[in-house]
């Protein structure tokens, strides 16, 4: 049997909470007319029987050969499905607890002799909250449904820095940072290169890119060359490696395969007019005054990715140069190495997180799930001197959608 004995716990849970939901279906449908109530539970279970045998059969399914389109929605829409329910059977439990903390404080304290009433006015508790539980339930995938759009609505976020050390030569300097491009997970090629204009009308003096170019082989930008190539700027275009540039998340044939993947990758950047840099750095020149740019490849401070990055190597004879940009995939590295080690970085620029392509982001405000992950998930951070700027992500891996997380094309003006 090639279902794996993690798949088979699997569908025992979605089972679990597909019962579990019905029964909050029930309760809110119990004054309903018979036909309406016979509909919706036949559309319930027909949507679970259909998740359910997808799972048991994607083994035989040959998924990884499906269009790259059908593949992501399909496994969107069942991974929206499954949490969605996970959401709504939270609100189920916590009133099964109110029930059972009450049904055991009436059974130790009640008064045989005293008769309880019950009302008929208005809607019992557990109905307020199996209709709370399965409105956040479908809340929550309607999000993700209508987060499908999103996935190419770039946004520009403009922010501008001041430094005390910064050569004046360098004030006014404009900054386009683009992050985790994801080619292999693009489906619309117009879309992509209306955020390649969006970049090129911010007329940038310095295009800097930071990894994640693709999903896993260098192969996914072979469409999309003749879009990123026209990524230009006076002062260049810089890049370094994310986790997922050197292929660690797939099956290769042998070590040689993976590693010739990464040198082909290494090709991609060259053929782009990106200098790529590989725990290295370069001397910008302007108005006769320089400052160092800092490129490592891929270092995380979390266990599960990889530590590939050698941060001495790169900085070395940097010291002389009076401001210091350092390019650096996973933000994790800012508190794990950055800040205890190197004081003298003025600004890192990261992406990686992705902001986890779904939260909320108002004025003065901001969450996602990535935060109980990543102290620092989007956006500006500073400690003393020294700032972080975290990019959202160009591209989707995953989740083919966008809720509430934008894709991000960043302007950084220093003043």
């Amino acid at each position: 049997m090639r279902n794996s004995g993690f798949a088979w716990i699997l569908l025992a849970i979605i089972v679990v909470i597909d019962i579990y939901v019905f029964q909050a279906l029930k309760t809110v449908t119990q004054n309903s007319a018979g036909r309406t109530r016979i509909i919706l539970f036949s559309i319930y279970w027909l949507l679970s029987a259909c998740t359910f045998f997808f799972i048991l059969l994607m083994p035989y399914l040959n998924t990884e050969n499906w269009p790259k389109t059908l593949r992501s929605y399909t496994f969107a829409i069942l991974v929206g499905l499954f949490f969605s329910k996970v959401v709504g059977s939270i609100f189920f439990l916590i009133d099964d607890v109110r029930r059972l903390v009450m049904w055991s404080i009436g059974k130790l304290f009640s008064n045989p002799s005293v008769a309880i009433t019950t009302g008929d006015e208005g809607i019992t508790r557990s109905v307020f909250i199996s209709w709370l539980g399965l409105a956040a339930s479908g809340t929550l995938f309607g999000s993700l449904v209508y987060g499908f759009r999103n996935k190419y609505h770039y946004h520009v976020n403009r922010i501008k820095l001041s430094y005390a050390n910064l050569p004046a030569a360098f004030k006014g300097l404009k900054i386009v940072q683009v992050s985790d491009i994801h080619s292999g997970s693009f489906n619309d090629k117009a879309a992509v290169e209306r955020g390649v204009e969006k970049v090129l009308n911010e007329k940038p003096d310095l295009i800097l890119f930071t990894g994640d170019l693709v999903n896993d082989r260098a192969t996914e930008m072979k469409n999309y060359m003749d879009v990123f190539s026209r990524l230009k700027a006076p002062m260049g275009v810089f890049s370094t490696l994310g986790n997922h540039d050197y292929g660690d998340y797939v099956a290769w044939d042998s070590p040689e395969a993976k590693r010739q993947n990464l040198e082909n990758l290494k090709v991609v950047h060259a053929n782009l007019g990106w200098r790529l840099l590989m725990n290295e750095h370069v001397a910008l020149e302007r108005g006769g005054e320089q400052i160092a740019l800092i490129g490592i490849e891929n270092w995380s401070a979390k266990g599960r990715f990889p530590k590939y990055g050698k941060m001495a190597e790169a900085y070395a004879g940097t010291e002389k140069y009076p401001f210091k940009i350092l390019m650096s995939h996973d933000p994790s590295h800012w508190d794990a190495e950055v800040i205890p080690k190197y004081s003298d970085i003025d600004l890192m620029l990261s992406g990686h997180t992705h902001g986890m392509q779904f939260g909320v982001e108002l004025p003065g405000f901001k969450w996602s799930p990535v935060q109980y992950m990543y102290k620092q998930w989007a956006g500006l951070y500073e400690t003393e001197k020294q700032k972080l700027y975290v990019n959202r992500g160009y591209g989707f891996i995953g989740y083919p959608g966008r809720v509430g997380i934008l894709p991000e094309i960043t302007v950084i003006e220093f003043v």
